[in-house]
């Protein structure tokens, strides 16, 4: 007996050991016998699946020649959405390539989350083991940048990919020995952030500068008043030869310098010139050392020796006035009751900046409208150049009320953004409405042809004192409102303290909607900021940089 409960203990141990086994057999069968579903994206091209990509993180597809901190995308926290395309890495390999090349064509090291996370990691970076018993937390974004230094030394590959390297202020003024190893190995850059020693020639910048000088495909470059020798030398020097953006700030240079180094940069096509003293009209005519070249886009602020003449003489020429669309002046010679000459001779102009401050009004004797087809947005922020006595009206006032008939005027169709220093401009545009007849809806409505306004015009508004715009939507009446409404109004108008283009919440916008018999039905918004969604926890050792 015992013999055969032996026998028996030992065959159930075999039967238990057999199906143990067939578990391990299970577990390791191919991926190929088990069901999966087909994946939707397997036949997407690798330039599809980037632009689906680019939504997870929109600043990747971001290829201006802005700083870190004027190219924030409205409405998400950049470092959040690095972490999330990250994620979509690990999908599949398709996936990876294309959220690789999203993540290194446009790298940004930021100082901190621009959402609650940055609560919760500021917390984690004051606990040990990120913080030793005598010393100082960590800098995050000083780390961010060591870490992506050391991949793209690593890995040449990976470092070809990175045109646009855009790094927080407070990191490039403190680590440029780290930008410059960083840099070193970036032969394909088209833009990084510097510290403002490197425009200006400073001695403790020069290596970083050096660095710089290889990157020949350079699409930006700056300078500011003490590296009036380093520009000078551009005119013979080979590197940078591909420069698309030049700005220049507070040198003491002639125009005929400038028109020098102009000549060896054959691809400039935008111009920012601010506060040049020794700068005069010979900057716009043709002169033994070349000419300014056919440009897009033109800035020219606290140039006092500029009059409206030399700028009308450069667009005379045919490549000139073609090729540019926008245009800033502030602060300049050229009078605000020139810019109708200037935009007759700027047929293709969409953007316009206009910044002065004035000290009288506008002469009595009518001026032709301000006229263009082709304007878009105009940034007409004229002001008071001092305070009027009590009683007597603001100068200024004036050409708020030539901008006012220029738009009803139908002399800029095209308007479709306009901001100003002034809060009587939209009563200016929309007059109030008449009282609603009660027996008798034959009341003729005025055409919006003759307002002048046949499209919606986004008007922002403020005082100089003010931080914020007012927003105010004016939209022209419709066909059906005519039929329908029993008013003799103007355009419909969202009037009042609305908006401001730099914020991101929404939850002050409102919207009225007419109801067809002269009122009015409020639609209420409700929108939540991407960037308040809860976080969830995460305890990986990296937590603490984001």
């Amino acid at each position: 007996m015992k013999l055969l409960a032996h026998i028996r203990s030992k065959s159930r141990l075999k039967s238990t050991d057999d199906t143990k086994t067939d578990e391990k057999h299970l577990l390791k069968r191919p991926a190929s016998d088990v069901w999966a579903a087909p994946d939707p994206t397997a036949a997407f091209s690798a330039p599809l699946l980037e632009e689906l990509l680019s939504y997870v993180c929109p600043h990747s597809r971001d290829d201006t020649y802005t700083s870190c901190e004027e190219s924030m995308v409205d409405g998400g926290c950049m470092l959040c959405d690095m972490r999330d395309l990250s994620q979509c890495a690990l999908v599949n390999q398709q996936w990876f390539k294309a959220a690789q090349n999203l993540l290194y064509h446009n790298v940004r090291i930021d100082a901190v989350h621009y959402c609650d996370r940055e609560e919760e990691v500021a917390k984690r970076r004051t606990r040990s083991p990120f913080v030793g018993r005598n010393e100082s937390p960590k800098d995050a974004s000083q780390e961010r940048l060591q870490f992506f230094s050391r991949t793209v030394r690593e890995n040449g590959f990976l470092a070809d990919k990175v045109q646009y390297l855009k790094i927080a202020y407070m990191t490039r003024e403190s680590c440029m020995s780290d930008i410059a190893r960083t840099v070193s190995v970036l032969r394909n850059l088209l833009y990084v952030d510097l510290p403002d020693g490197v425009y200006r020639d400073e001695p403790s910048s020069n290596t970083l500068k050096q660095e710089v000088e290889h990157c020949t495909n350079l699409g930006y470059m700056k300078y500011v008043g003490g590296a009036e020798n380093s520009f000078q030398s551009l005119a013979h020097s080979r590197h940078w030869r591909h420069l698309k953006t030049l700005e220049l700030s507070h040198l003491e240079v002639e125009s005929s310098t400038i028109l020098e180094v102009r000549g060896t940069l054959d691809a400039l096509r935008e111009v920012k010139l601010t506060n040049l003293a020794m700068l005069d009209d010979s900057i716009f005519g043709p002169s033994i050392n070349g000419s300014l070249p056919p440009l897009a886009k033109l800035t020219l602020q606290d140039i006092p020796n500029i009059s409206a003449d030399g700028l009308i003489a450069y667009l005379s020429q045919r490549e000139a006035k073609e090729n540019l669309t926008s245009l800033s002046i502030a602060n300049t010679g050229i009078s605000p009751a020139e810019y109708h000459r200037i935009l007759a001779s700027a047929p293709y102009l969409t953007n316009l900046e206009i910044v002065e401050n004035v000290s009288r009004a506008l002469p009595s004797s009518a001026l032709p409208f301000l006229a263009s087809r082709s304007l878009r947005t105009l940034h007409y922020e004229i002001s008071n150049a001092n305070s009027s006595p009590r009683g007597l009206k603001n100068p200024a006032d004036s050409y708020y009320s030539y901008l006012a008939s220029s738009i009803l005027n139908g002399s800029l169709p095209s308007l479709s953004n306009l901001y100003a220093l002034s809060t009587t401009l939209p009563i200016l545009l929309v007059p109030p409405p008449r009282p609603a007849m009660t027996g008798n809806r034959t009341g003729n409505v005025p055409s919006p042809l003759k307002l002048g306004i046949t499209r919606p015009l986004t008007l922002y508004t403020k005082t100089i004192s003010e931080l914020e715009w007012d927003l105010t939507l004016i939209i022209p009446p419709t066909s059906l409102d005519r039929r329908l409404s029993a008013m003799n109004i103007g355009p419909m108008s969202l009037q009042g303290p609305q908006l401001s283009p730099q914020w991101r919440d929404k939850g002050r916008e409102s919207v009225m909607v007419g109801n067809g018999f002269g009122g009015f039905l409020a639609v209420p918004t409700e929108n939540t900021r991407p960037g308040n969604a809860k976080v969830k926890k995460r305890q990986d050792s990296g937590a603490w940089m984001g």
